[in-house]
């Protein structure tokens, strides 16, 4: 747009080649504003109030990201000239890069109208106020999802000791207790199908209304006692603030099958706000609330508390995050427990079509009251690994293999594990 635009100055007064508004112009069209601004600069109290100097000077500092120097040196060009379109044509753009959509649309629509603007620029405008038209509204209808099926090896599938005996200290009398084939370490083939849709619509300019579905079924194929299978809805508003921030509230339900029935239901709600960092990158904080309700065994029914921080940037992430799990009811006091956490990992671009992901993780789990088999306190280290591939396919379509590790070392035996599997998947986003 900027150079349909300096093509629209050649209604301006012609200057000698030697000008330097002349070479300013020859070296925008090169796209070098930044040594064009710095060659008017200088200049700019001595030729002030010359509406090509002026109009010049403006382009070149709206193209180096100076929009203040910009807006004052245009504004000077329609002191003297208010008919200028190319003059407010850039001023409607510096007003656009300032975050003033209002005056830049007001701007453009006066652009639009004016007879002498030849019809490819007319266009430009409208097109770009039709945008801004959107951006006022709160911009338009999202919908995006995806769907996965991978495929692949679990050496643990019930996340279960490969012992086959343990000492119960609340059993000492009758020696070692030996462990049947559901709490001992079991590997299988499995599959697992994902998938999930997530939309927004604008209530406002700066509000929107989103909501997402997602659900997934593990099949282990060989068994299917710890087959495992969920769905998750949630639905929450989300505000942006003048300076780009964004706050959200959602609510969350989510069913948890084991063995094709229904486990445990959950539904709670999630706070967050996320700072807009330099270079696309965010940094979130969030709170949340569950009450995780067990469907045969309510004894177990607990409220969770977490919160987290979160830094996401164009390859990597990294989080740490604490909370508390505490049962309803005192009999299972010893299911009640305060974790913390932290995850880093990223994905980083091998070549156009491949890129790496990685990922670790460790949580600490310290539990309360005595466990009644083991007559101690429950503590738990999980620690998390993964590695994998994503190879584009095509446009939408990515082949992803990948490896996971998870170890869980416990002071009680029967929690006492280690875990890995090896998969790969299509995935499939639109």
């Amino acid at each position: 747009m900027a150079l349909a635009l300096l093509a629209g100055t050649a209604s301006l007064p012609a200057v000698a080649q030697t000008d330097p508004v002349g070479e300013a112009r020859a070296l925008q069209g090169q796209g070098k504003a930044e040594e064009a601004y710095q060659l008017l600069k200088p200049l700019e109290g001595a030729r002030a109030g010359d509406p090509a100097f002026d109009y010049a000077l403006g382009v070149a500092a709206a193209d180096s990201n100076r929009p203040g120097e910009a807006l004052i040196a245009l504004q000077r060009v329609l002191a003297v000239e208010p008919g200028n379109a190319p003059a407010r044509a850039e001023l409607a753009r510096v007003y656009a890069l300032m975050g003033d959509i209002d005056t830049a649309r007001a701007e453009f629509d006066t652009v639009v109208g004016d007879p002498t603007v030849p019809d490819p620029v007319r266009e430009r405008f409208t097109r770009l106020i039709r945008g801004f038209d959107r951006q006022i509204a709160g911009g338009a209808n999202e919908v995006t999802g995806f769907l996965d099926l991978e495929g692949g090896w679990d050496s643990n599938i019930n996340a279960a000791t490969d012992e086959t005996s343990i000492l119960l200290p609340a059993f000492a009398f009758l020696g070692p207790a030996t462990l049947n084939g559901a709490a001992t370490e079991r590997g299988e083939p499995f599959v697992q199908l994902q998938g999930g849709v997530s939309a927004s619509t604008p209530l406002g300019r700066q509000t929107r209304l989103f909501g997402s579905l997602l659900g997934s079924w593990r099949d282990n194929l060989e068994s299917s006692f710890v087959d495992q299978g969920s769905i998750v809805g949630s639905a929450g508003v989300a505000h942006t603030l003048g300076n780009r921030d964004v706050i959200s509230l959602a609510g969350q339900a989510q069913e948890f099958l084991l063995d094709g029935k229904s486990y445990r239901t959950s539904f709670g709600a999630i706070a967050r706000y996320t700072m807009r960092l330099p270079g696309n990158a965010a940094l979130s904080f969030s709170g949340d609330y569950f009450r995780l309700n067990y469907d045969n065994n309510p004894l177990a029914d607990a409220n969770r508390f977490g919160a987290s921080v979160t830094y996401s940037g164009r390859e990597i992430f990294a989080g740490i995050g604490a909370g508390r799990e505490q049962t309803v009811r005192a009999p299972f006091d010893h299911l009640s427990n305060s974790f913390i956490s932290a995850q880093a990992g990223g994905e980083f671009l091998v070549m156009e079509q491949l890129s790496v992901i990685g990922g670790i993780g460790i949580e600490h789990r310290n539990h309360d009251g005595v466990d009644p088999l083991f007559l101690a306190e429950r503590k738990d280290t999980r620690f998390d690994a993964s590695l994998g591939f994503r190879v584009l396919l095509t446009e939408r379509v990515s082949l992803r293999p990948r490896l996971t590790y998870s170890r869980n070392e416990s002071n009680l035996a029967l929690y006492d594990y280690d875990r890995w599997t090896a998969s790969a998947g299509l995935r499939f986003e639109f």
